[in-house]
């Protein structure tokens, strides 16, 4: 009975255990579409939002990139998620958005959107809306201001102008002030939860005989 009580244990504690592992989730920047066909000098409109993975954060800072010669950015409008939002659209071929609380004290952990963007067609293209990862950021609601975006996880937006024309390739992300891709937390999940099964069955056989 007492060796039935320790397999027992071993194995509940391994159905709670496991999903804990499973369960990775990651900060992350997207848009509320991921395809745009507009007119050439039409205008769109699309929206940023932010997923802290239920984190507490204090605030983002958001780097949009395009084509600035398929593309302009015309507005920007504050979205509900933040109480302060900021922009620049000066710089062609990138928007920035800047959200924060206006109390430290109170964080944020749900996700919402934090501005919309107004494009305009300047000429029959294609362009990707990405997000620059080498200077975005989600704020983490610590001491350290902690950047908990995860790359890997953001999201982009394909725009065709007009008749297209033309494919202008993705801006690619840079490599700071950035956490390690969830392909790697994967790939250790991957390896890692086998062995789990393993250990644990062996411990349970080592009761029983």
């Amino acid at each position: 009975m007492k060796n039935l009580f320790k397999i027992f244990l071993s194995i509940s504690t391994f159905v709670f255990v496991l999903p804990l592992i499973l369960n990775v989730e990651a900060a992350s920047l997207n848009f509320d579409k991921t395809t745009v066909s507009v007119a050439n000098s039409g205008t769109f409109q699309i929206s940023v939002t932010v997923d802290p993975a239920g984190e507490g954060m204090n605030g983002t800072d958001v780097y949009v990139s395009y084509d600035a010669s398929v593309l302009k950015a015309t507005a920007v409008s504050a979205g509900s998620l933040f109480p302060y939002v900021f922009n620049d659209i000066a710089t062609s071929g990138k928007v920035y958005i800047a959200g924060t609380v206006t109390d430290p004290a109170s964080s944020i952990s749900t996700s919402g959107t934090v501005a919309t963007i107004t494009f305009q067609g300047l000429k029959d293209g294609t362009t990707t809306l990405s997000f620059d990862c080498s200077t975005s950021k989600i704020v983490k609601d610590d001491t350290q201001a902690t950047n908990i975006l995860n790359c890997s996880q953001n999201g982009s937006c394909a725009v065709t102008v007009g008749s297209g024309g033309g494919t202008n390739p993705t801006p690619t992300p840079g490599s700071g002030g950035q956490l390690p891709t969830s392909g790697v937390i994967d790939n250790v999940i991957k390896f890692a939860v086998p062995g789990v099964i393993l250990l644990i069955l062996g411990s349970a056989l080592r009761l029983v005989l």
